[in-house]
């Protein structure tokens, strides 16, 4: 008598004759002997497993939570039922181990920050291995790397000090800038001043200097007659004013009664005395 076992798709199925694997049956409608044979179905399909949150240490002992998720399926369904009493649970201790070791050799910051990375690494790492499960890894992924709260809090307090550090550097930037601006702006004023202040100091020497030249040229150009009638009109003017007494030497009185007109000036002023 004959026993009916129908395998799904994607499925095998693993005839048992008196507890010893004898063969493998596909999908399908699939004959076997009750009591004597036992037909064990094996899943194919990818599977999905989430596996739980431990711990690991980084390079620098700092302890991270973990969350990894992975997709595998059977390649070896004899391997996967017959050689491991647990071959998923060899296969999660597999990946764990090598997690550890990925990143117990990098920093706390590089792992928070390469997650990539380290998924990429794993797959490498575990590779063939599982061969050994009948398993394969198709994907591996680190969904979380979390610090333990002791680490979360010091990163946190570092975080502030790190950006109120920013801040002081900026303001003080900022007032040195400033200052910088502000003492530049009055140097730039003095200087500008000083040169317009020179500038001035030059135009009023160029001035007088242009003004002795021209009386030193008009007086190289003149003869004694010259000086004698501005000598003659300033006597006139002094005659004119209240206050018309000259005290000269008796020699300086010779000396402009040589002219005539001065002459008559000084008899008239000698009259009216």
């Amino acid at each position: 008598m004959f026993g009916l076992k129908v395998v799904r798709q994607n499925h095998v199925g693993l005839v048992e004759t008196l507890g010893k694997y004898s063969r493998e049956v596909r999908a399908g409608l699939n004959f076997y002997i009750p009591i004597f044979q036992k037909v064990r179905i094996v899943d194919l399909a990818m599977i999905p497993l989430a596996l739980q949150g431990y711990s690991v240490i980084t390079k620098d002992n700092a302890e991270v939570q973990t969350n990894v998720t992975l997709n595998y399926h059977v390649t070896d369904a004899r391997k996967f039922e017959y050689e491991n009493s647990n071959s998923v649970e060899s296969m999660i201790q597999l990946v764990r181990g090598h997690l550890r070791d990925i990143i117990g050799k990098i920093d706390l910051n590089e792992a928070l920050g390469s997650t990539s990375k380290i998924n990429a690494d794993l797959a490498n790492a575990i590779g063939d291995l599982t061969n050994t499960y009948g398993i394969k890894v198709d994907r591996v992924n680190i969904d979380e790397l979390k610090p333990s709260a002791s680490i979360t809090e010091s990163m946190e307090k570092q975080i502030r000090a790190d950006r109120e550090k920013t801040a002081t550097i900026a303001k003080a930037n900022g007032e040195a800038r400033s200052i910088e601006i502000e003492t530049k702006a009055k140097n730039d004023a003095t200087v500008s001043t000083a040169k317009a202040e020179a500038a001035a100091t030059i135009a009023r020497a160029d001035a007088k200097a242009y003004e002795i030249k021209k009386l030193n040229d008009m007086l190289a150009s003149v003869d004694n007659k010259y000086f004698t009638a501005q000598q003659i009109q300033a006597f006139s003017e002094l005659a004119k004013s209240p206050t018309n007494t000259v005290v000269m030497s008796k020699d300086e009185i010779g000396k402009y009664s040589d002219i005539p007109v001065t002459a008559q000036v000084m008899n008239q002023m000698a009259n009216d005395k």
